[in-house]
């Protein structure tokens, strides 16, 4: 039975049941046989991600948390929805094979099948070949920034997105929902509330300045060198990853992000920031002004204003980390990781206030 764990791989028949699993599978006419070589892949989200065999073919399997949040399963729905949607356009994206949409089949959590991804991540440090040459971790600088233009090319009506994302007013809400999450985080005990230089001046610097006219697209939302994999013999991208906060908004926004967190430009002189710090060391990448050259020669968009979407990358991904400074305070995550977490948020905040005062 799926219970027995000589069966099921020693991974958690909780987590997933590959009797299950292989019924669904026999029932979406994919190659039927023994499932082997199951083993959990490391990942930097709390989703769940295995990879397997079946019947010569490789797959990975993606479920949210082995505890259910009350929001897993709907992030799971979009993410299925968004990869089939990606198929065909020119995203390097993970394919997608299959997707379960109904609760039943694995425990009440849905899940997917997709390709796995032939490449490496860069935020769990450089293979040899890119850590010794300089030339090629350019290239993987501006490789990334071509998948995100190619993103913003995507027609979202026309793969069948029309209705993923509220476009309408996407800009006017970022500053008030990002205050008001800031706001939610003095519930946490011991919190002595947000002591955040320039917090006030660059929320209001960036309602000021908002953009009149932009062009909705698809937007992954979290783009930086932690969710991006890199073909092993060169510099090109192999896959887009972690799509769990995309959404139909301002493709500008993905570009800022990239900005706003890209490695070795960040103050943090007590740590490391979190993401993607080999490559930062390593150093070659382009330069601010590359990227958005790189950028504006894929994409029909002003990029003349892009300083706009990096000061809302800095300010949204530093009220985000912040939260996990204030639950360190209330004993809900580790002291030295919402310490490190602030200094980022110190640093996204310094780099603000840098971008509005040179503007």
């Amino acid at each position: 039975s799926g219970m027995d764990i000589g069966n099921n791989h020693g991974i958690d028949p909780g987590v997933v049941d590959f009797d299950a699993v292989g019924v669904w599978m026999d029932g979406q006419g994919l190659p039927r046989g023994p499932i082997e070589r199951a083993s959990l892949v490391p990942g930097g989200s709390q989703n769940v991600l295995i990879r397997f065999t079946r019947g010569g073919r490789e797959y990975v399997l993606r479920r949210g948390p082995a505890h259910l949040r009350p929001a897993s399963n709907n992030v799971i729905r979009r993410e299925m929805r968004l990869l089939a949607a990606l198929a065909g356009t020119d995203v390097p994206h993970p394919s997608f094979i299959a997707g379960c949409p109904d609760e039943t089949v694995l425990g009440d959590a849905v899940f997917y099948l997709m390709e796995p991804v032939d490449g490496f991540g860069p935020g769990l440090g450089l293979p040899p070949l890119q850590a010794s040459d300089p030339s090629l971790r350019h290239q993987m600088g501006l490789e990334a920034v071509s998948a995100i233009a190619a993103l913003g090319r995507v027609d979202y009506q026309a793969v069948g997105l029309g209705d993923y994302g509220k476009p309408e007013g996407f800009l006017e809400r970022q500053v008030p929902r990002w205050l008001a999450e800031l706001k939610t985080y003095n519930a946490l005990p011991g919190y002595p509330g947000p002591q955040i230089p320039g917090l006030h001046d660059v929320a209001r610097w960036l309602d000021a300045n908002r953009p009149a006219k932009w062009f909705p697209g698809i937007i992954h939302g979290d783009y930086h060198f932690g969710n991006i994999m890199f073909a092993h013999d060169s510099g090109r991208v192999a896959a887009v990853v972690d799509w769990e906060m995309s959404t139909i908004g301002d493709p500008l926004l993905d570009l800022g992000w990239i900005l706003a967190m890209w490695p070795g430009t960040l103050d943090t002189p007590q740590t490391e920031p979190p993401l993607g710090p080999s490559l930062g060391k390593a150093g070659g990448l382009p330069s601010r002004d590359e990227v958005i050259g790189r950028y504006a020669a894929g994409s029909t968009r002003d990029t003349g204003g892009v300083t706009w979407y990096e000061v809302l990358a800095c300010f949204k991904q530093g009220i985000v980390l912040e939260g996990s400074h204030a639950r360190a305070f209330a004993g809900l995550a580790p002291k030295e990781i919402g310490n490190r977490l602030h200094a980022t948020t110190m640093a996204l905040f310094k780099k603000a206030n840098q971008l509005i005062a040179s503007n």
